[in-house]
């Protein structure tokens, strides 16, 4: 199957979104994007790679900051980076990132508001991952190496900081059903099963 598309995949943490982004790649055909923004946004600035890790994904503590900065227009020509917190110097560099490769490649991205980024363009397919809070505290306790006694705790934490850190830089509610072409639940999905229910649903909406 030819793909003439980007996917963006949102999703809630331990529902197996990463995976089934990357899975999706391969039956694509097509890169994957997820850390490797990390890594592009720390090559592209001179900065290290771990730095921008801790910021990943997280909201700027001070909006009176940003809003202060003009940083919340995201618009071209995004002066004085060094002045900024380092949430918003990596957003502002996955933001150009992402557009510039949506101008001359096919890809799978996972978060980073990539469906927000890309609102405009209308070969985006907009995919919203969840499942029961059950399972994803079991898969957080299997692939986190998180004690089974706090992994509700972790998965609430870690929705809470994902949900906050689309709001910020989007102004759009994180996982409102509206803002995506696409929800899955994976609850009793296997990995290959949600990523084939997806190439599915690509065949069905190619012609559209």
């Amino acid at each position: 199957m030819s793909c003439n598309k980007i996917i963006t995949i949102t999703r809630q943490y331990g529902s197996g979104g990463h995976d089934i982004g990357k899975l999706l790649s391969e039956k694509l055909g097509i890169r994957f994007y997820d850390k490797e923004l990390i890594s592009l946004a720390a090559k592209e600035s001179g900065m290290s790679p771990e730095v921008f890790a801790k910021a990943d994904e997280k909201a700027t503590s001070s909006l009176l900051y940003t809003l202060s900065t003009g940083l919340y227009t995201y618009g071209n020509g995004f002066s004085a980076m060094g002045d900024l917190p380092m949430n918003d110097q990596l957003y502002i560099l996955q933001h150009k990132i992402i557009k510039e490769k949506a101008e001359k490649e096919n890809f799978v991205v996972v978060g980073r508001c990539a469906d927000y980024i890309l609102k405009e363009y209308d070969n985006v397919v907009r995919l919203f991952i969840y499942a029961d809070l059950e399972v994803r505290a079991k898969r957080a306790v299997a692939r986190h190496d998180i004690e089974t006694s706090r992994a509700r705790q972790a998965v609430a934490k870690a929705d809470k900081n994902r949900a906050n850190y689309y709001s910020f830089y989007s102004g759009q509610k994180w996982g409102a059903p509206e803002n995506y072409d696409l929800c899955i639940n994976s609850t009793k999905l296997s990995v290959e099963q949600a990523a084939d229910m997806i190439m599915d649903y690509l065949k069905i909406t190619a012609h559209s």
